[in-house]
Order: C-alpha cells, then sequence, then structure tokens
C-alpha cells in the first residue's frame, strides 16, 4: 500500500528481507542529529509507554514506511521486536 507521500507500508516482520545500500540517505548533519534524537524519544515511547511510531526508510527498492516499536538504538542501527534491524543512515525520518 502506497500512501500520499509516496512510501510503501510494510510489515516489520518483512524488513528482514529488505535489501539496504550503505549510503546516508540524508545530507545535512542537522538532519541526522535531529534523526538521531527523533529515535530516542521513539525508544522512550516503546519502552515506557509500549507506543508505536512510524518509521520512514529506503532500502534498494524506494521509499518505505513501519509502524513499530522502537526496541533499541545502536551507533548504526536501529533495533525493532524480534531482532529486526533497520540501518541507521537508511532512516529518513520518524514520526
Amino acid at each position: 500500500m502506497t500512501t500520499k507521500t509516496g512510501f510503501i507500508t510494510v510489515a516489520k516482520e518483512q524488513i528482514k528481507f529488505l535489501k539496504f545500500p550503505k549510503e546516508e540517505v540524508l545530507s545535512k548533519k542537522k538532519a541526522m542529529v535531529n534523526r538521531f534524537l527523533d529515535l530516542q524519544r521513539a525508544l522512550s515511547l516503546g519502552n515506557l509507554e509500549r507506543e508505536k511510531v512510524k518509521i520512514f526508510f529506503m532500502d534498494v527498492d524506494g521509499l518505505k514506511r513501519v509502524e513499530t516499536t522502537v526496541w533499541g538504538i545502536t551507533d548504526a542501527s536501529v533495533i525493532l521486536k524480534e531482532s529486526t534491524i533497520i540501518p541507521l543512515e537508511r532512516i529518513v525520518k520518524v514520526a
């Protein structure tokens, strides 16, 4: 299903089958800092409130969107339920 913004909604269970290039999707340092702050907020919401967030990201085929709980953040990736991982540099935004 494609949203108005062009992002295709995927189930978190599908993410482990996606292929991710190594390139950073954001070009500005400030946007990268804001992304990390948004992910930290999403982590707190997930752990404390059991709240889901929308993560907008890019794989080799284009724009994707998932609604899920963030379980962890490392320097290189975001960890979702069932050890599902999205590389940090492929995340466009978090809402």
